[in-house]
């Protein structure tokens, strides 16, 4: 069955990070995905990593630096629905292909611009990286021990949270408002937009009082003692996010501990306490004792699985969250549709614009 963007062609000029991990969900979902990489020695796409982001692509070798290489690069834009690309504000433009300049070949194109700053704005021209845009977003603050630095969270925050997650969805907002109106229009996705709108419950809870400005002193940060991670006898860790009364309720009572021994949940002078008491708790017995003890009850108790446990777990299992394809892990397309499912393509496919041109030759708008 074909995925929900079938008959959708996308033009991904080669970068890292987010923007191909963008053209990885487009291409799960049905888009057929050329991506334009720079030409090899032999004139050729350097050689494809093993890498399954890259995943359901087709591939070309251009020199976007030639007039040559922007001729045939135009004639992909003129049949192409959607382009993607992540250079520094202006680079497109004086290569030859900025979003005017793309307009005028094909009006109806979606122009997706993944930065990181913006495309305007006093850092707009700054190098930076995923901990850079988060810094500037208040996440980063939030985000850690009181007495420590702040921890970047891995890149997930910035690259693929606000960044290519953002960037797909302004893509495929835009492809409905071009079934209306005909046209094509620029997404300007910046991380640190995105990331903005990752923060928007903080922001709220800020304002209600409920979130302070420092970290080590909140509900949602590692502090709370029913909203954290905890040590156990084996060294490995579970999560604990026993929010909800009933659900704390549950937790109490899983690790064997008389409620009315404790002081209430939502005091916070007691919560160092508290925190003492559960960790010595579960500091008794293994990671695995706790998940199985866990397992069936409201309490919000999960293993904190390594890398290299998460494709065995039962739960992954059945979803099918992970596949090993080769010595590479495989995450599986996501969201979940039912009509059209998404589906994981095979590993990129070099070929040329000339055998692009042909199979796009014949499309019906």
């Amino acid at each position: 069955m074909a995925g929900s963007l079938h008959g959708i062609r996308v033009l991904e000029i080669a970068s890292i990070g987010p923007g191909p991990h963008a053209a990885m969900m487009l291409s799960d979902m049905g888009a057929e995905v050329v991506r334009v990489e720079r030409p090899g020695a032999d004139g050729k796409p350097s050689p494809a990593p093993d890498d399954p982001v890259l995943r359901g692509r087709l591939r070309v070798a251009l020199d976007l630096k030639s007039d040559n290489g922007i001729g045939e690069l135009y004639e992909l834009i003129e049949r192409a629905d959607v382009l993607i690309e992540g250079f520094r504000p202006g680079t497109t433009e004086r290569l030859g292909f900025g979003p005017e300049q793309c307009a005028r070949a094909n009006p109806g194109l979606i122009y997706g611009r993944m930065t990181g700053w913006g495309q305007y704005g006093p850092l707009a021209d700054s190098a930076g990286h995923d901990i850079n845009y988060i810094a500037l977003t208040g996440a980063l603050h939030s985000i850690g021990p009181a007495a420590d630095v702040p921890p970047p969270p891995l890149n997930l925050v910035g690259d693929f949270g606000g960044g290519s997650t953002y960037l797909t969805l302004g893509i495929v907002a835009a492809l409905v408002e071009r079934a209306r109106s005909g046209l094509g229009q620029v997404v300007d996705a910046a991380m640190v937009d995105g990331v903005s709108s990752l923060m928007q419950m903080t922001w709220s809870l800020r304002r209600t009082g409920i979130w302070n400005d420092e970290r080590s002193s909140n509900s949602l940060d590692g502090t709370a003692p029913f909203y954290r991670t905890y040590r156990c006898g084996d060294g490995r860790f579970v999560a604990v996010g026993a929010i909800e009364p009933q659900f704390y309720a549950a937790f109490v009572s899983g690790l064997g501990i008389d409620a009315g021994s404790l002081s209430a949940q939502r005091d916070r002078a007691g919560w160092t306490r508290l925190t003492e008491i559960f960790s010595a708790r579960l500091a008794e017995m293994p990671r695995d004792y706790w998940e199985e003890r866990f397992s069936g009850t409201d309490a919000c108790v999960t293993p904190v699985l390594a890398l290299d446990e998460v494709e065995s777990h039962p739960h992954n299992v059945a979803r099918g969250y992970v596949s090993r394809e080769g010595r590479a892990t495989m995450s599986s397309p996501a969201p979940r549709l039912s009509r059209t499912p998404s589906t994981a393509g095979a590993e990129p496919i070099d070929t040329t614009v000339e055998s692009i041109g042909q199979r796009w030759h014949n499309r019906s708008d």
